[in-house]
């Protein structure tokens, strides 16, 4: 009997690790949807996005399918995906427990699959369901948005692994969209520099401006009569020098003119000197004799 101890304890473990793995993979989405033709549309949505994999990973689920007459279009590949895992929740829920839960809160906030993606933004990740004289309602946790989807009936379930209710129609998100990346800042826009106008170009270039060209410049010590740097004009030409005008000949200057009229007066005053010598010679000489 000791002997048969060991194996049993092998035996039950065995059993309890097969229990474990059929429990992981206990259903099948996309089997369990294709039972029902009216959910044809969403059932594809699901294996298009990979969400199916993703449900038939999870041990609890609760699935909230929409009919092919209420789906509508709902846009491209990353916001079908966003949109169909907000209908996925991440526990287990039949019609039943959504019931009990709703009369005893009133209303409640359920987590979605969509809360998991890391995309959701103000609540988009979550659901709330109340109660009214119409049954249970669904809508966003987002802040603006509607409780516009019923449920509908249970389609199918297999407790407590995962429950497919159908909803009257699609959860409305507002804003939602899977893709977080940022909007692209736009490129800064070069400066063109304006080509002149013709008429700014001639002008800028072969006159100056008025102020310019008609006043005086305010500098006493500039000559008035100078020619404007704007103009292209050639420096004027140096006066030629006319030999026969009185004007144009060169004065005498001052120190030739007076070297040349002492020379002169030294000059008579030794003739002077020279004949006052003489006739005082010839008086002495006429005294003596």
């Amino acid at each position: 009997m000791e002997t048969n101890k060991p194996k049993a304890s092998v035996s039950f473990f065995l059993v309890m690790m097969l229990l474990s793995i059929s429990s992981c993979s206990a259903f099948n989405i996309t089997k369990l949807l294709e039972k029902e033709d009216d959910f044809s549309t969403f059932n594809q949505h699901l294996s298009d996005t990979k969400l199916a994999d993703q449900i038939n990973k999870r041990s609890t689920i609760t699935v909230l399918a929409v009919d092919n007459s209420a789906i509508g279009g709902l846009g491209d590949d990353s916001v079908v995906k966003a949109i169909m895992s907000v209908h996925v929740i991440l526990d287990y829920y039949d019609k039943e427990k959504l019931t009990k839960l709703a009369k005893n809160n009133k209303s409640a906030t359920l987590t979605t699959l969509y809360q998991t993606s890391g995309l959701a933004k103000n609540e988009q990740g979550f659901v709330r369901i109340a109660t009214d004289d119409d049954g249970i309602t669904f809508g966003s946790a987002s802040k603006g948005s509607q409780m516009n989807s019923k449920l509908v009936k249970s389609v199918t379930s297999q407790p407590y692994n995962i429950s497919v209710l159908q909803v009257s129609s699609i959860i409305e998100v507002p804003n939602i969209n899977a893709d977080p990346s940022p909007e692209k800042a736009p490129a800064p826009k070069s400066r063109k520099a304006k080509p002149p106008s013709p008429a700014s170009s001639d002008d800028s270039a072969d006159s100056p401006s008025d102020d310019t060209a008609d006043s005086p410049t305010d500098d006493p010590d500039m000559d008035d009569n100078a020619p404007s740097p704007a103009k292209h004009h050639t420096p004027p030409k140096p006066k030629d020098v006319d030999s026969d005008s009185p004007s144009s000949s060169p004065a005498p200057g001052p120190a030739a003119g007076d070297g040349a009229g002492k020379s002169d007066a030294r000059a008579n005053a030794a003739e002077m000197g020279v004949g006052v010598v003489a006739l005082g010679l010839v008086s002495v000489l006429v005294a003596f004799f």
